[in-house]
């Protein structure tokens, strides 16, 4: 309903032309592929892979595409893993209409579009502490997950995943990994 609605905003746009519409992750690069456009338009959280995996894969094969991602997760760490992943831009969902044909715009011409108090807020927030190994670690176990299906899932020793967690939590000053995962989960970190 969200992405009809954008369409259809953004069709009312006399130089913006809708070329194509993905609901999952994993449609965005098919539907690139085929529909070339100049700019694409992408969620954090989509079935089928996020909108920060798609962005990475549309940077490095149809580099000529500029991404946006539209979210409502206005978190720091997401936006800089969007700009790590290629993304020119990086609106939150709040803002008002015209800002989304106005960042559209600007990615046309090769500028960056960010949210500015979500870029202050990245600035401040600093870098995420951890390793790219303690970040999937930690989201692993997510959601009451074991050690021993952390291991599993990852394919590691149930020990290793024991360090992995130990040094995040250290690193993230939680009491334990429950409070390391919400925590880094709320800084856009996972």
């Amino acid at each position: 309903m969200v992405r009809g609605a954008l369409s259809a905003l953004l069709s009312l746009e006399e130089d913006i032309e809708i070329v194509a519409e993905a609901s999952r992750g994993d449609e965005v690069l098919p539907a690139a592929l085929e529909s070339l456009p100049d700019v694409a338009l992408l969620d954090i959280e989509m079935p089928g892979g996020d909108g920060l995996e798609a962005a990475a894969i549309l940077h490095e094969r149809l580099p000529s595409c500029r991404v946006v991602i539209l979210t409502t997760f206005g978190r720091a760490g997401y936006l800089r893993r969007a700009m790590e992943s290629g993304a020119v831009g990086f609106l939150l969902k709040d803002a008002p209409a015209s800002e989304l044909a106005k960042a559209i715009h600007g990615a046309m011409k090769g500028e960056r579009v960010v949210d500015p108090a979500l870029a202050a807020a990245a600035l401040s927030e600093g870098d995420s502490p951890l390793t790219e190994r303690e970040r999937e670690v930690l989201a692993a176990s997510e959601g009451g997950a074991t050690i021993e299906d952390v291991a599993a899932r990852l394919y590691l020793s149930e020990g290793t995943v024991r360090n992995y967690l130990s040094t995040a939590i250290k690193k993230l000053g939680a009491r334990n990994r429950i409070e390391a995962a919400r925590l880094a989960e709320r800084k856009g970190w996972l």
